[in-house]
């Protein structure tokens, strides 16, 4: 059985374990493990099923999805595990998503200019929830801090589930998260939403300003999700996978799927997924170089 890995800078990468294939017309040959580093029942697991059913169609192969609680950022570790650049060849990216700063109504502000006021009147009262240390929604909020000077006192939980849980619940005050766990709650009043850190405003959440707009150019972050295989892969094998991969994100129903979940489909050739990675995992070690955070 192949396997399909889920590796972490700060969002997720599949990994492809296509090593020992030598030529692109026989692979695959064998059913495909996909392993996901999150929890089952995610919107990665989600778009991994939907990619992968498709992917069976075609290769006639199973696609077996692995859900695993193993998404870190090797930055994180002063000797990490492995290295995201070095040890993987890039095949695509498939999907993104803006983090978006959300707050609970009890909190008095509707602006991000409000929020750092408040924070600076009142510093270290604030705080906000995470999925985990190391999480996305964990260093979004350290490049918000190093960016703006705010003191907020961060309170990480197992998952994102519990992390908008207890968000909305009032427990905690502030976070950042993929608009997909999130925007249900901002339609009724539960949350409050701030900002997205997207270059551009997000379809579908028009009326919720970017961080650029407001004068933080520099807070730009997102979940985003790419395929990556094993070094060594032949590039044969490897622009096969792209083609294919490429081809089932450009589809309306995946497409749509995407959507309603709050992310756009995206895709890339294996040259360009490779610099987005190397930059991607540049950014966030410069934050996390800033932030002190360490799992070691």
């Amino acid at each position: 059985m192949k396997t399909l890995r889920f590796g972490i800078l700060l969002s997720a990468i599949s990994i492809l374990a296509a090593a020992g294939v030598g030529v692109a017309d026989t692979y695959p040959s064998k059913p495909i493990r996909w392993i996901i580093p999150f929890s089952p029942g995610g919107g990665t697991e989600l778009m991994a099923r939907a990619i992968g059913q498709k992917l069976h169609e075609t290769w006639a192969q199973p696609v077996v999805i692995d859900s695993r609680t193993h998404a870190i950022s090797p930055n994180l570790f002063r000797e990490p595990p492995y290295h995201p650049v070095r040890d993987f060849e890039a095949i695509t990216l498939v999907g993104t998503a803006p983090e978006m700063l959300v707050a609970h109504p009890s909190v008095q502000v509707n602006s991000v200019k409000e929020l750092l006021a408040l924070a600076k009147s009142e510093p270290g009262k604030l705080n906000y929830a995470s999925p985990g240390t190391g999480s996305i929604g964990h260093m979004t909020m350290e490049l918000f801090k190093k960016v703006t000077g705010a003191n907020i006192v961060h309170i990480p939980y197992k998952g994102s589930g519990a992390a908008v849980r207890e968000t909305v619940g009032g427990q905690v005050q502030l976070m950042f998260s993929a608009p997909g766990a999130v925007i249900g709650h901002i339609r009724v009043g539960r949350l409050k939403a701030l900002a997205v850190g997207s270059p551009r405003r997000t379809p579908g959440l028009d009326d919720i300003p970017t961080f650029t707009e407001l004068g933080y150019p520099e807070v730009v972050a997102a979940n985003w999700y790419g395929v990556l295989t094993t070094a060594g892969t032949p590039a044969a094998v490897i622009n096969q996978i792209n083609r294919e991969i490429v081809r089932i994100v450009r589809l309306p129903e995946i497409k749509e799927m995407f959507f309603k979940r709050g992310y756009e489909t995206m895709s890339a050739t294996p040259e360009e997924a490779a610099k987005y990675v190397k930059d991607e995992f540049a950014k966030w070690g410069e934050v996390v170089k800033v932030s002190g955070v360490r799992l070691d």
